[in-house]
């Protein structure tokens, strides 16, 4: 049998944006207190391109099925994902990028960050690479306030540089690093063997980068990644989807043995909010064309989701 049932006629679902929720096109008027915004691209290493340029639209395409729901209640969030129509988020489509013009990617991305914070929302940003949180901690210097970074990743992306660029995916939290507004990174989910040599670990440990590995993390639950964030803080998530086992998300670059739950994940997006504040979040690395039958994109979806409905209930407190 080859035929996949039609879950979105199932359940009388049509929609265009992510999980059906409304567009917003002109981030200057935006009035929602979150917006989830796609950026396909911004500092691409030459060796692989724009690789994880089609996430965005994968993403929204894996909640069609379920747009229909929305306002169904929600049993990992106790209720509809947005507690009132006021509260819901928007979908404020796709940046335009350029594969070839990264410092314009950069500023794209940073010009649409500072306006979603001026207008009084969380960005959501989906890429997209893990390039594509540089831009986005920088733009948040312009808030004055100063913030912790929660990275959620299988890797510590601290190489001052690969292949000949400063702004890539291997250079994430280096780059945090040295921006002034951030104060404190808690790196959690590490495991396996990547692009960090054993000099870049030790340079973020004597930055004061704080680790908490996937081993640890399985073996004591998150409770000790969060006591790591100051009750009260401002904070960055920031998520690449090769964290979580793959088993649940197969579709990233480079797959690797163990890696985080579901609700490990979502234990630690609720933890934070309930210790300070989330500022930004920032979901990167799932690449479409290494999922498999679409189970990748339900479940960093399906994350997406429940991110929106914490910080919706984070804008109620």
């Amino acid at each position: 049998m080859t035929d996949k049932p039609d879950l979105a006629a199932l359940f009388g679902s049509s929609a265009s944006t992510f999980m059906g929720i409304e567009a917003c096109t002109d981030l200057n008027s935006l009035k929602a207190p979150v917006a989830l915004i796609g950026a396909p691209c911004a500092s691409p290493y030459s060796a692989v391109g724009a690789y994880c340029r089609h996430a965005p639209d994968a993403l929204r395409e894996a909640t069609v099925p379920l747009a229909a729901n929305l306002w169904h209640y929600d049993f990992d969030l106790g209720g509809p994902v947005f507690p009132s129509a006021e509260l819901a988020a928007v979908d404020c489509g796709n940046l335009p990028f350029d594969e070839a013009d990264a410092a314009g990617n950069r500023e794209i991305i940073r010009k649409a960050i500072t306006t979603i914070r001026a207008r009084g929302a969380v960005p959501i940003t989906v890429g997209g690479d893990d390039s594509i949180p540089i831009p986005v901690i920088e733009a948040l210097g312009a808030t004055g306030e100063s913030y912790t970074i929660l990275q959620i990743d299988a890797h510590i992306d601290w190489r001052d540089e690969y292949m000949g660029e400063s702004q890539g995916l291997s250079s994430t939290m280096r780059r945090a690093s040295e921006m002034k507004h951030i104060e404190r990174i808690v790196q959690v989910g590490a495991r396996s063997i990547g692009s960090a040599r054993p000099q870049d670990y030790q340079d973020a440990l004597d930055w004061g980068a704080k680790f908490v590995t996937g081993y640890e993390v399985h073996k004591h639950g998150v409770e000790a990644a969060l006591a790591l964030i100051p009750e009260g803080s401002n904070i960055v998530v920031s998520i690449d989807a090769d964290v979580m086992d793959p088993a649940l998300v197969p579709g990233v670059i480079g797959r690797c043995p163990g890696g985080l739950s579901y609700y490990q994940m979502t234990d630690l997006i609720k933890g934070a909010a309930a210790r300070g504040r989330i500022a930004a979040m920032n979901f990167v690395e799932f690449m479409p064309e290494r999922d498999v039958a679409g189970l990748g994109a339900l479940n960093v979806a399906r994350l997406i989701t429940t991110s929106m409905g914490v910080l919706a209930r984070q804008a109620a407190r």
